[in-house]
């Protein structure tokens, strides 16, 4: 398969064009979001979704979230990653198959039917995690594009991906929120070094390739800018595969924690790795002919307890 968004090939890093649209489904009145909602997305790579879970579903996702977190030994154990230097739990992966509660989550039509609408296809996880930032101890996650990753490392071949960060925890301007530069995905950033075999041991605790040089991400804060998305437990924020995102660390005594999904679209399923030699695992990036998923409507307690 062809290499139409080549990285970490070259000594110095460069913009290519997108080659993908960002919003592959004409708006229509039965779309799940209003056109102001797509038209944003199209624009800013990213949006925010407030108030589509009731108070109990976000306490019992809640409830849930921290069952996990205390018990992670029940857990498959590779998919437990901890901050660098500490025994805190900074994620964990393949979250939506080690829990119902969550895999009811990942299903729900308020996401999955957004997922769809976006990227006009049947869309499956690609990879999930909890993700949790303790309060003081909580390290930053650096500027990335998750497609530039994706594509080298687990042979995504095109721009059809997006994640979904379901807050479970407030989210405020002081304890680490997710940041973004809004329009940064219309344009491919390629990174410089050659990737070491099993980076991803290190890279999910601390990346240090696939990372942007610091000239090109003050090139895009300059033009674009930075937006911080802050919120309540169960907002939702949506962001395109290639949006350039990251986060300080948390020193608050104050944690944030999420429940994050990727949907990818089913024509879109991992081929090799174009800049590796060997694929990441499993628990990291859905490998094998995906399962897409059917859209679940109705409270979340009812069909994970059923």
């Amino acid at each position: 398969m062809q290499d139409i968004y080549p990285s970490r090939h070259a000594d110095v890093a460069e913009f290519l064009p997108r080659l993908d649209p960002v919003v592959h489904s004409d708006w229509s009145e039965d779309a799940p979001i209003s056109r102001a909602q797509a038209e944003q997305f199209d624009r800013d790579g990213y949006l925010v979704l407030e108030d589509i879970f009731s108070d109990a579903e976000v306490a019992f996702l809640q409830r849930e979230a921290g069952k996990l977190l205390a018990d992670p030994q029940a857990l498959e154990d590779e998919t437990v990653i901890t901050e660098p230097g500490g025994k805190e739990v900074r994620s964990i992966f393949k979250i939506h198959a080690q829990s119902d509660v969550i895999g009811r989550l990942a299903a729900d039509g308020r996401l999955a039917g957004v997922a769809q609408f976006l990227l006009g296809d049947r869309v499956y996880i690609h990879q999930s995690r909890l993700n949790y930032k303790p309060g003081f101890t909580g390290k930053e996650f650096y500027w990335h594009s998750d497609f530039e990753t994706w594509h080298v490392e687990d042979g995504m071949p095109r721009m059809r991906a997006l994640s979904m960060s379901v807050l479970l925890a407030e989210n405020t301007p002081n304890n680490g929120p997710l940041m973004l530069i809004p329009g940064s995905h219309k344009a491919y950033l390629t990174c410089i070094g050659e990737t070491p075999e099993d980076h991803y041991r290190q890279s999910l605790k601390r990346q240090e390739y696939g990372v942007p040089d610091e000239d090109s991400l003050a090139e895009l804060a300059h033009k674009h800018g930075i937006v911080a998305p802050t919120g309540k437990p169960g907002s939702v924020v949506i962001f395109d595969c290639n949006t350039m995102h990251g986060s300080n660390g948390n020193i608050t005594p104050f944690p944030r924690a999420n429940a994050f999904m990727v949907y990818n679209a089913l024509s879109n399923r991992l081929a090799a790795p174009f800049g590796v030699d060997k694929p990441r695992p499993e628990f990291i990036a859905a490998r094998g002919e995906p399962q897409p998923i059917a859209p679940v409507t109705g409270p979340l307690m009812e069909e994970a307890l059923a």
